[in-house]
């Protein structure tokens, strides 16, 4: 029967709208075929593989396609969030600017050091010129000389990133060299000053020798002993504090165990009480009440309040006090020095602890100093984990507070 004679026969509309839509549908569905697979094919699966034959594998291939896009989006994701994680963690400051000039990526120290002030805006802006005047396919390096406070030295490394067909953009890395070139300063200070100290002494030996050898009275040849005597115990003690300091800085982590601090005031006292009573000067000891201990190395922890009160008695006038007091202050005990004599400018207070520094050259050298009394005491309380603390006024005298974490309960 055909299709006129079903219209004819009475019921040829319907079957007519039925043939339409059936038809309509087969060409949607080659049509939306034909759109999955350009859409599988930008998310990168491949619809050749399972050629969909009805509408719900067309929407399932979707699906996958879209499950594996996603997929793809998350691990890029995480690979950008694991870069980002890992140049934050850099102590360099990393900067990135594409083609337009824009900013593309800045560590977070790369973003503290371009939005700061005062001397970071100085560095921001010389990041700035060195990065528009890098030219293509090249790489700048530039010192910066940041006079601070505090004083910093900035070397910015700048290189032309590019495809090999195109410019993408520059990178700049700032590196942060201040603490290397002070470290490199102090090493050259250090090597002067030994030479200094050792040279000066033993010059005074050989020609103290020299005319010894050449004197026939018992008298001045006693003298010249004497002072060859005087010289060679001077490079003595000098050898030993170098060798106490390079001991304690060796041992960062000294050996802990509960050390009372009476008993390290008291040996400390009774070292110093012989060039005090030398020099006229009264050593005044008061104990901590009740007794209180630290944990760390009695030895280091004798070696520092010692130092402290030699430089009290050395700096004290004759007849005056020197006093050595002991506490607890919270979680803290607190080990004090005062003296009552020449002073230290407010200039010097924050170099004293200085390895050979020294406020006044001649009176120390005449009073026996080696100028690595206050480094070591600076270094012990690092190496316990405390401070060290000097407030002084010249000409009034100056008082050293030594502070060291209390011992425990839980650790006795």
């Amino acid at each position: 029967m055909t299709v006129a004679e079903i219209a004819a026969a009475g019921g040829g509309a319907l079957v007519l709208i039925i043939l339409a839509a059936y038809l309509g549908a087969r060409r949607g569905k080659r049509a939306l075929r034909q759109r999955v697979a350009v859409v599988s094919t930008r998310l990168g699966a491949d619809a050749a593989l399972d050629e969909p034959s009805s509408l719900e594998q067309v929407l399932a291939n979707l699906e996958r396609a879209a499950d594996t896009a996603a997929e793809t989006v998350t691990d890029a994701t995480s690979e950008a969030i694991r870069l980002r994680r890992a140049l934050d963690m850099l102590p360099q400051a990393v900067l990135i600017r594409d083609e337009h000039g824009e900013t593309a990526f800045a560590n977070e120290k790369a973003a503290a050091l371009m939005s700061g002030r005062h001397g970071d805006a100085l560095a921001a802006q010389a990041v700035e010129e060195l990065l528009a005047s890098t030219p293509i396919g090249s790489s700048e390096v530039r010192t910066l000389e940041l006079y601070g406070p505090p004083r910093r030295t900035l070397v910015v490394r700048t290189e032309s990133i590019d495809s090999g067909t195109r410019v993408l953009g520059v990178m700049a890395v700032i590196d942060d060299v201040s603490e290397r070139r002070r470290l490199e300063e102090v090493r050259r200070d250090f090597v002067a000053n030994v030479s200094h100290e050792l040279k000066t002494p033993m010059g005074a030996l050989g020609l103290l020798a020299e005319t010894l050898l050449a004197e026939t009275e018992p008298a001045v040849a006693r003298r010249l002993a004497e002072r060859i005597h005087l010289e060679s115990f001077r490079i003595s003690r000098v050898i030993d504090d170098l060798l106490d300091l390079t001991r304690i800085e060796s041992e960062v982590s000294p050996p802990r165990e509960p050390v009372l601090v009476n008993l390290v005031m008291a040996e400390a006292a009774e070292r110093v009480r012989a060039a005090a009573e030398q020099q006229q000067v009264e050593v005044v000891l008061q104990e901590p009440t009740p007794p209180v201990a630290v944990l760390g190395d009695r030895r280091q922890l004798t070696s520092a309040v010692y130092n402290l009160l030699e430089n009290a008695v050395k700096f004290s006038y004759e007849g005056a006090k020197v006093e050595l007091s002991g506490g607890a202050e919270g979680d803290e005990v607190l080990v004090r020095v005062v003296d009552h004599g020449v002073g230290i400018p407010a200039r010097d207070l924050e170099r004293i602890f200085e390895r050979f520094y020294r406020v006044d050259q001649g009176r120390s050298r005449a009073s026996g100093g080696t100028g690595l009394g206050l480094a070591i005491v600076r270094h012990v309380a690092a190496n316990h984990h405390g401070s060290i603390q000097v407030e002084s006024r010249e000409g009034e005298g100056s008082t050293f507070t030594l502070r060291l974490p209390r011992q425990t309960r839980s650790e006795a």
